[in-house]
C-alpha cells in the first residue's frame, strides 16, 4: 500500500459511474464467472485500491480488467489500472507515471503475457460489439524516453542461456484460454502463410473486414509462446508474432482505433526484440510514427522515428532504411522543414538503390518496391505544399511515377496515390486533373473499409473550396459529400460545406 490513491484506477472508476459497493458486487460476480468463486470483495477493499494506492492480489487486477474493458468498450489493461502483474496486496511499485503509463519497456517474459491479454480484452470487445477508441494515444516522447536503451540491447532469449522446454506460467485475461502445447515446423510455416494472405487481403481491402481474424490468430500464438519450444522455433514464432501484431495494428489504425493500434505496434516491437530482429522491432516503431504523422503530431512522430534508427542495428539493410528514411521525411514536411524533408528523401533515394539484389528481403519488406517510395516522396511533398505551394508540381510528378506501376492489387495504395495528385493538382491551381483524380479515388473508396481512405479525401476536399464558382469541381464537393460516411461529413467545418 502506497498511502497515495490510485490516480489512474480513479479516472477509471469516473468514467464508469459505479458506486464503490456496486463495484464490489461485480468483482465478485465476475471473478466466480471466471472461476474463483471464494472472492469476497467488500467496499473497504474498493476504497483502499483507490483512495490508499493498495493492489489488490490475482486474480482481482485481471477481473477488474475484463470489468472496466466491458463497461468503457475499450481494452483496459492491468497497467491502466496502476497495478503491477503478480504484485502483493502491500508494497509495489507505482507505474502510474505520466511519463511511462505502461510501464516500458516489459520484463522479457512478460510480453507473451501482455500479448494475449490485450488480444483476448480486444476480442471480447468484438464480440459484444463495442468500438474501444476512448482510450488516449501515449506521447511518442514518453514512448522514447522509456524504451531507448532497451531496444538497443539484445533480449536475453537470443542469447546461449539455456531455456527449459516447460511452460510460462503467464497472467491471463481470465477469457479464453489457450492450453500451451509444443508446435513444429510446419505449424510455424502455415502459421507465416497466414500472415501474408491477411497482408494481401489488407492491402486490397483495407483493415476493417479481417482485424477480427488478425487479433484471433495473434491472441492463439501468444498462448503458443507460452510455451518454451526449442530456440529456432521459438524465435520464429516470435517473428509471427511481430508481423501478427504489426498488421493488427496497422488494421486497427486503418479503422481509427488509435490508442488500440498504438498498443500493437508496442507489443510488434518487443515481440520482434524477443526474436532477435532489431529492423523488424524499427519497423514496427516506424508504424507508431506514421499514426502520428496522420493524427496531426509530425513531432512526436520524429521522437519515434529517432527511436527506431538507433534501435535498427547493424543488420538492417538499405532498402529498410531507406524506408524509414520516406516517413522521417513525411514528420518533416508536415512541420514545414522543407530542406531537411529534401535531403532526407535524397538519402532514401540513394539507400533504396544501392540495396544489392544478392541479399535476400525479410517478408515484411517484400512490399516496399519502387512505387511505395514514390508513394512516400509524393505524400511528403504534397504535405509540404501546404506550406510551399511550389512543391505542388514535386508531388505530382512523384505521385505519377507511382500510379505507372501500381499493377500488384493493393488498392488502397492507389487511392492515396490518387488523392496526393489530386490535392497537388488543387495546390498546383489544376482543377481539371484534380477532378479527375479525386474521382477515380472516390470510385475505388466504395469498396475498401479504409477509414485513412476518408481521411485523406477530408484533407482533398478543403482544397475545393476555393473553387466553388466552378460547376465540375461544385459536383465533385457533392459527390463526395452523398458519399462520404456521415461522422466525416460531421468532422468537415462551416467553411468547407
Amino acid at each position: 500500500m502506497t498511502g497515495q490513491p490510485n490516480t489512474r484506477l480513479s479516472d477509471l472508476f469516473g468514467l464508469a459511474g459505479w458506486s464503490k459497493g456496486e463495484l464490489a458486487r461485480l468483482v465478485n460476480r465476475q471473478a466466480a464467472a471466471m472461476g474463483h468463486p471464494q472472492l469476497a470483495t467488500d467496499t473497504s477493499r474498493v476504497r483502499r485500491w483507490i483512495d490508499m494506492g493498495e493492489t489488490p492480489r490475482d486474480p482481482v487486477p485481471r477481473v477488474l480488467a475484463a470489468l472496466f474493458t466491458e463497461r468503457l468498450g475499450r481494452v483496459v489493461t492491468i497497467e491502466d489500472l496502476g497495478f503491477v502483474r503478480q504484485g502483493r496486496a502491500g508494497k509495489r511499485r507505482d507505474v502510474r507515471s505520466t511519463d511511462n503509463p505502461d510501464g516500458l519497456p516489459w520484463a522479457p517474459e512478460r510480453t507473451a503475457a501482455v500479448l494475449t491479454e490485450f488480444t483476448g480484452m480486444d476480442l471480447m470487445l468484438n464480440r459484444r460489439g463495442l468500438v474501444g477508441a476512448g482510450a488516449a494515444l501515449a506521447a511518442g516522447s514518453a514512448i522514447t524516453g522509456a524504451m531507448r536503451d532497451w531496444l538497443r540491447t539484445d533480449s536475453p532469449h537470443t542469447t546461449d542461456t539455456p531455456r527449459r522446454s516447460d511452460v510460462l506460467h503467464a497472467d491471463s485475461a481470465g477469457l479464453d484460454r489457450y492450453e500451451a502445447a509444443p508446435i513444429g515446423w510446419q505449424e510455424i510455416e502455415e502459421l507465416e502463410t497466414s500472415v501474408e494472405v491477411f497482408r494481401r487481403w489488407d492491402a486490397a481491402r483495407g483493415g476493417g473486414l479481417q482485424r477480427k481474424a488478425v487479433v484471433g490468430q495473434l491472441n492463439e500464438v501468444g498462448g503458443m509462446l507460452a510455451y518454451h519450444h526449442p530456440e529456432p522455433i521459438q524465435r520464429r514464432l516470435w517473428g509471427v508474432a511481430a508481423n501478427l501484431a504489426v498488421l493488427a495494428g496497422w488494421m486497427s489504425h486503418d479503422v481509427g482505433l488509435e490508442p488500440t493500434a498504438q498498443k500493437y505496434f508496442i507489443i510488434a516491437a518487443h515481440a520482434a526484440r524477443e526474436g532477435g530482429d532489431r529492423p523488424r522491432a524499427a519497423e514496427a516503431l516506424s508504424r507508431a510514427a506514421r499514426q502520428m504523422v496522420h493524427l496531426g503530431r509530425p513531432d512526436e512522430a520524429l521522437d519515434l522515428m529517432n527511436l527506431a534508427k538507433a534501435g535498427a542495428g547493424h543488420e538492417i539493410l538499405p532498402r529498410t532504411k531507406a524506408m524509414l528514411h520516406t516517413i522521417e521525411a513525411w514528420a518533416q514536411a508536415a512541420l514545414g522543414r522543407g530542406q531537411a524533408m529534401r535531403r532526407t528523401l535524397g538519402e532514401a533515394e540513394e539507400l533504396f538503390v544501392s540495396h544489392r539484389g544478392d541479399v535476400p528481403m525479410p517478408v515484411w519488406m517484400q512490399t516496399f518496391k519502387d512505387e511505395d517510395l514514390y508513394g512516400m516522396e509524393a505524400l511528403a511533398y504534397r504535405t509540404l505544399a501546404e506550406h510551399e505551394p511550389n512543391a505542388a508540381k514535386q508531388a505530382q510528378y512523384f505521385a505519377q511515377k507511382a500510379l505507372e506501376l501500381r499493377i500488384d492489387g493493393r488498392e488502397r495504395s492507389k487511392i492515396f496515390d490518387h488523392l496526393s495528385m489530386a490535392s497537388a493538382c488543387f495546390i498546383a491551381d489544376d482543377p481539371e486533373q484534380a477532378d479527375r483524380y479525386a474521382r477515380l479515388a472516390l470510385m475505388a473508396m466504395t469498396a475498401n473499409s479504409s477509414e485513412r481512405t476518408w481521411d485523406r479525401l477530408r484533407e482533398m476536399y478543403r482544397l475545393t473550396g476555393q473553387y466553388a464558382g466552378y460547376s465540375k469541381i461544385e459536383d465533385l464537393r457533392e459527390e463526395i459529400k452523398l458519399a462520404m460516411p456521415k461522422h466525416h461529413v460531421k468532422k468537415l467545418g462551416p467553411a468547407d460545406i
